[in-house]
């Protein structure tokens, strides 16, 4: 009987709390708290009409350490799966610390006043967890998270050594919208806007926002322009896979996307920094937020598919010399919505989110510290992602991604 507390009420906190209450073999207690309780009382509902199982709801702070503490204490649970905002990553390690429970999260923790996306500060918690004996699992989502254990995947069973890698985010959906992200508008525009970093020969090297792009073409979705830009997977996996020449990161976005968001960061609209308005400061982001559609909500409208994955290009197990592998998921948003209620988005990050909670509560993952996913054998973490809504495949190319 495992006992679960999931923090946050997003999409991917909907489709993780759905899929636990679809294997009630691992999550036999599951327990959801939000800043908003009536998310939690939503997504209860539809897992309570999809299941027929139900989950206890709360309305928590997470940035309150000491409330978030007292929330753990009252529930008990063996782990706490955070699913909130990334500024809150570090309140929520404090809380497990302090009572004693162990910790997973699907991406890495950056302060509000600047998009700074780097694990040095959950890293400096080792000590402290290892000494607690307890468990902290870092990013497991899609990208960071499925895309570590894709790599890790092919240095076990394909290649010796992974020299060149890089990691391509497609998503082909259509939501319908002028101008809409698929996941929480703050995080994702922080994340495009920010400086482009990549690995090269020991260093990240940096260039201007989506300055670097190339058209790919994916499977199931067609020929889309991928654009350069950092993600925090590249910092992992160049400390995890030191015999990595260059690690880059790879996602589409369409001409109106662009065009939009090259709009609203000409205008401000993308500044993180307090402005005064009648009086009461505000940040324009965050304003943005909040006229911009809920992310939750374009599930009903989104169609098309996303295509994530890694092309990895080293020596060879067999000793055949280089060679180069394409290992990827491919999702179909209306496929995810008739399932959970959400679009792909959602999905792709919310399944392994239950999938890395199901390796800590099963101890087929288990150590004292802090871990990054490509610590821990992917085998089994594979093995269930397959079976629960995520298949993947791999091919051999005749080489590496160009330019």
């Amino acid at each position: 009987m495992s006992k679960v507390l999931v923090i946050g009420a997003g999409g991917v906190g909907s489709v993780a709390v759905h899929k636990m209450a679809m294997n009630p073999d691992i999550f036999s207690d599951i327990h959801l708290a939000s800043r908003t309780v009536s998310k939690c009382e939503a997504i209860g509902e539809s897992v309570k009409q999809r299941t027929g199982v139900t989950i206890s709801t709360y309305a928590i702070d997470a940035d309150d350490v000491a409330a978030t503490s007292a929330l753990i204490r009252e529930i008990g649970p063996e782990l706490v799966v955070n699913l909130a905002l990334p500024y809150q990553d570090l309140a929520i390690m404090d809380a497990c610390l302090a009572t004693g429970v162990n910790y997973m999260d699907t991406a890495n923790y950056e302060p509000k006043d600047v998009a700074k996306f780097e694990y040095h500060w959950q890293w400096a918690y080792q000590e402290r967890f290892k000494e607690a004996g307890l468990t902290a699992l870092l990013g497991s989502g899609f990208d960071p998270g499925v895309t570590s254990v894709f790599a890790m995947w092919l240095k076990k069973h394909k290649l010796k050594t992974i020299r060149l890698l890089d990691i391509l985010d497609c998503n082909g959906g259509d939501h319908g919208q002028a101008f809409a992200t698929n996941f929480n508008p703050e995080i994702n525009i922080r994340e495009v806007t920010a400086p482009a970093r990549h690995w090269e020969n020991g260093q990240f090297v940096e260039t201007p926002a989506m300055s670097n792009k190339q058209a790919f073409d994916f499977e199931q979705v067609g020929p889309k322009n991928m654009y350069m830009m950092y993600h925090e997977e590249l910092e992992s996996l160049a400390k995890f896979l030191p015999e990595m020449e260059r690690g880059r990161f790879w996602m589409t976005f369409g001409d109106e996307y662009i065009k939009h968001l090259t709009v609203l960061q000409n205008v401000g609209m993308t500044r993180i920094d307090p402005v005064i308005y009648n009086g009461v400061e505000i940040i324009p982001l965050q304003f943005l937020k909040a006229v911009l559609p809920e992310p939750s909500s374009l599930g009903a409208t989104t169609k098309g598919k996303t295509n994530i994955g890694d092309i990895a290009t080293g020596e060879a197990l067999d000793g055949s010399g280089e060679k180069t592998f394409y290992i990827k998921n491919i999702c179909d948003h209306e496929e995810c919505y008739e399932e959970t209620g959400n679009q792909a988005v959602s999905y792709t990050t919310g399944v392994p989110a239950m999938v890395g909670a199901a390796m800590l509560l099963t101890k087929k993952w288990e150590g004292a510290g802090v871990f990054n996913m490509e610590q821990f054998d992917p085998d089994p973490f594979l093995a269930m992602l397959g079976d629960q809504g995520l298949p993947w495949t791999v091919e051999e190319l005749a080489e590496p991604l160009a330019f």
